[in-house]
């Protein structure tokens, strides 16, 4: 069997197996096979990469745009999404202005060639606005088209005229233009020309020079790794700007990962992190002083703090400010900042470097040509591809790893509705549907919907089930009729049950199903059980091809089933052998795929309700550094610790027992919500876990300076013991807005440290509130998370008021 063979068999089984429909209809069976678009990722699979700009074949696709609206499930548009890739989000931006154009004028009908469509959508974020004859250069049929747009009141008489034009490229003599329109055009072609040609050619060199030094850095490696070096480390969120536009607070969220500073552990090393914020001299210094910390920690005594600032730097980009009202990623803003560019070029001269991103841009690439530095981590083409929702469930087929039922590459009203009939009547006992935006930040495209709950026909549709055997139910002729009452069924429920994750972003179904249509996602099962464990894990695919798992942990869900909120690390609810067979499988086939670099996979466990056993399904793939990974890194730092992921402890060496604890107060702070749980078992051995978080919020924050909050939190026992290696510290972030801050506890157990964890936001919310005033928060999500995992009843809660009245009425709060 050849390649292209076990590509398909693969995506099928992503798909799982679902069926069309029975229909007569022409159009229905047309649609039941989409082979542009699946074999052109398929062919991307096996390559290993996204062709480039450059490489584009001649073929043309035809977009029809029908009384303003384009047919986004036409073979063309597909074809064309697929080879465009890298550029859909211009390419949709130019779609977008040709639709209200043709719709405000009532064409109704015009035919864009894909081709031309590319080519000029490529520069149009540097044009927000170009003319209108720009939108009709890349119509077919412009010469029709334009008549229309010249002549509103003649749009019903050309409409015949325009059809019958729709195929044609012709009347280009016919075209009469005033000179200077015609002049004004030519010139704005001739600029959009320059532009794109440069830009073609600066992309082609970036990915070039981007392959070669990946290449030396390969070969060289094991010397630098073990060597004298300095990390450019650089937390960009390079979503597309559709994306970005919706991610509220996008500097605050590029800079969660400050943890990342924490590479200095290893004495080699030196760090440059970019930060998309200007950090106050107050907050510089605080850093400074944590990162200070090391010397004292390995020693217990606080007197032996070190300053490490030729350590590290935290640089900010004079850019930060120039794109006001366009959304871009910490990358473009450092591409356009050759002050800060020359700056880190000074300090990594005659010294060996390399470049840790984030999500990845195709800036990436061309900081890395400016600093003449190598990327630890993939092409931009090859994450991007496979960073999708459809492109890591392509990549866990290919692992042969257990997946939840689903189907991807969701692109039509009609697949999802046909897809989604086949997935129920095939899973009776699943309850919970998940829907997934491809291209969405931090959970916001996620939407759920209990489909059996709601289904008229659920009585008879498990009555039928029930009386077949798994083997013969799919040849019943019930599951035919099954199909056909749910495909009738499916369009109105869905509409009037669907609930979105993020309401503020899809208020309502319709809203997310035109993101969900436009950029494609995936359908897939909730596991069936009230008890379920989400993990996260972080791995390493090194230049030279090996692999490591460097975090793991378990999520909370402060704010739904659905949203990380934190983690508990080292996880410990998978058996850790089968834990790293899985990663190892995941890992491999990235590798294959020319992954590079950190990623992170997330998995869900649970007991089926069935066969009573626990069963391992991989969820998402994220090929990026994540926040759990940079709260280990920081976690480790506090501690002296080593994690070993292959049996799951987290070790730190015993403080000495001689002398009196030394306290060290830390300043509180940001972030995404991530619960770091680690169990410490050092040498001698001494259990203790910690708890971190990177989404605690607050807007009562803004009303106090941290030294203010610091000094309060002190004077309440809030602080971190040297000897111990235990207590908390905060993350700081920015000290402007103030509303949100990252905590990390470190205990003896577990369930200790879950409970100071709840009274310290407790004791925060206290400090920070008036009595009149609480303030919009997520703590008193995040504390009653703690008590539903803690399984604290009555009778506990009553005898932790008597013992300890102020841990419970945190979790009372």
């Amino acid at each position: 069997q050849n390649s292209k063979d076990t590509t398909c068999g693969t995506d099928s089984s992503v798909r799982g197996h679902t069926a069309p429909l029975p229909s007569s209809s022409p159009m229905a069976s047309t649609r039941r096979s989409k082979p542009v678009r699946v074999d052109s990722a398929q062919q991307l699979e096996s390559e290993g990469q996204i062709p480039s700009q450059t490489q584009d074949p001649c073929l043309d696709w035809d977009i029809v745009v029908c009384h303003g609206t384009v047919d986004q499930e036409a073979p063309g548009f597909l074809a064309l999404k697929q080879h465009h890739h890298l550029s859909w989000g211009s390419i949709v931006a130019f779609l977008e202005r040709a639709e209200k154009l043709l719709k405000d004028s009532s064409v109704p009908l015009a035919t864009i060639s894909g081709k031309k469509l590319a080519q000029v959508a490529s520069d149009f974020e540097l044009h927000e606005n170009p003319p209108k004859s720009v939108v009709l250069s890349v119509i077919k049929n412009h010469s029709a088209v334009e008549k229309i747009l010249n002549h509103p009141d003649q749009s019903s008489e050309g409409q015949g005229r325009i059809q019958g034009a729709g195929t044609a490229t012709g009347c280009a003599g016919r075209r009469e233009r005033a000179p200077g329109r015609i002049g004004a055009a030519r010139h704005w072609h001739s600029r959009v020309a320059r532009a794109r040609s440069a830009l073609e050619e600066a992309r082609q060199g970036h990915l070039e020079s981007f392959c070669s030094r990946a290449k030396h850095l390969a070969a060289n490696w094991n010397r630098i790794r073990t060597s004298r070096r300095t990390i450019i480390h650089i937390p960009s969120l390079g979503y597309s700007r559709g994306t970005l536009e919706h991610i509220p607070d996008l500097a605050l969220q590029q800079n969660v990962q400050m943890g990342r500073l924490c590479d200095i552990l290893d004495a080699n090393v030196d760090v440059i992190y970019i930060c998309p914020l200007a950090l106050s001299e107050e907050l510089l210094q605080y850093y400074n002083k944590l990162l200070g910390l090391q010397a004292a920690v390995r020693s217990g005594n606080p007197e032996d703090m070190a300053d490490l600032q030729d350590r590290f730097r935290i640089l900010t980009p004079e850019a930060i400010n120039s794109f006001p009202g366009h959304p871009t990623c910490l990358a473009t803003q450092l591409k356009h900042s050759p002050r800060t560019v020359q700056r880190i070029r000074g300090l990594i001269q005659g010294r060996a470097a390399y470049l840790v991103g984030g999500t990845a841009h195709a800036d990436d690439a061309a900081v890395a040509d400016m600093l003449d530095v190598p990327v630890l981590g993939s092409a931009p083409g090859v994450a991007q591809l496979y960073s999708t929702k459809s492109g890591s469930k392509r990549i866990f087929a290919s692992a042969r790893v257990p997946t939840p039922p689903g189907e991807s590459a969701i692109h039509s009203e009609e697949q999802m509705v046909r897809a989604l009939s086949r997935l129920v009547v095939d899973n009776v006992e699943v309850q919970r549907w998940l829907f997934k935006v491809d291209d969405e930040w931090g959970g916001n495209g996620t939407a759920y919907c209990d489909v059996v709950a709601h289904l008229e026909c659920s009585p008879w549709l498990q009555k039928e089930r029930q009386s077949h055997s798994p083997e013969g139910w799919s040849r019943s002729r019930a599951w035919e009729l099954a199909l056909v009452k749910l495909s009738q069924e499916l369009p109105g429920l869905l509409a009037q049950h669907v609930q979105p994750v993020n309401e503020k972003r899809f208020p309502t179904w319709a809203e997310f199903l035109q993101t969900f249509l436009t950029q494609g996602g995936v359908i897939e099962a909730f596991p069936p059980s009230s008890t379920v464990t989400t993990l996260t894990v972080d791995l390493l695919i090194e230049p030279t091809g090996e692999l490591s798992i460097v975090s793991c942990g378990e999520q909370l869900h402060a704010e739904g089933p659905l949203r990380c909120s934190g983690t508990t690390i080292p996880q410990r609810a998978v058996p850790p052998a089968l834990l790293h067979s899985l990663c190892w499988r995941v890992g491999d086939t990235c590798r294959s795929k020319g992954v590079l670099g950190y990623l992170s996979i997330d998995f869900v466990a649970f007991t089926h309700p069935q066969t009573m056993e626990q069963q391992v399904w991989a969820t998402d793939l994220d090929l990026c550094y994540s926040d759990q990974l940079a709260l280990t890194q920081l976690t480790l730092y506090l501690t002296d610790g080593n994690l070993d992921c292959g049996s799951s402890p987290l070790q730190a060496p015993l403080g000495s027992k001689s002398g009196k604890s030394q306290w060290m107060q830390q300043e509180g702070t940001k972030t995404v919500s991530t619960i770091l749980c680690c169990l410490l078992q050092p040498c001698p051995a001494s259990p203790r876990c910690a708890v971190a978080s990177t989404q605690l919020r607050h807007s009562s924050l803004s009303g106090t300076t941290y030294n203010l909050l610091l000094q309060r939190c002190k004077a309440r026992g809030i602080g971190f013991d040297l000897q111990e290696k235990q207590g908390t510290v905060f993350v700081l972030y920015e000290d402007q807005k103030r509303e949100r801050l990252g905590m990390i506890t470190i205990g003896e157990d577990l369930q200790g440290v879950l409970l100071t964890f709840a009274r310290n936001l407790f004791i925060i919310h206290q400090e920070i509130s008036a009595p009149n005033m609480q303030g919009e928060t997520n703590f008193k999500m995040a504390i009653q998370d703690i008590e539903a995992i803690l399984g604290i009843t009555a009778e506990n809660k009553l005898k932790l008021e008597e013992e300890q009245p102020w841990e419970a009425d945190a979790l009372k709060e």
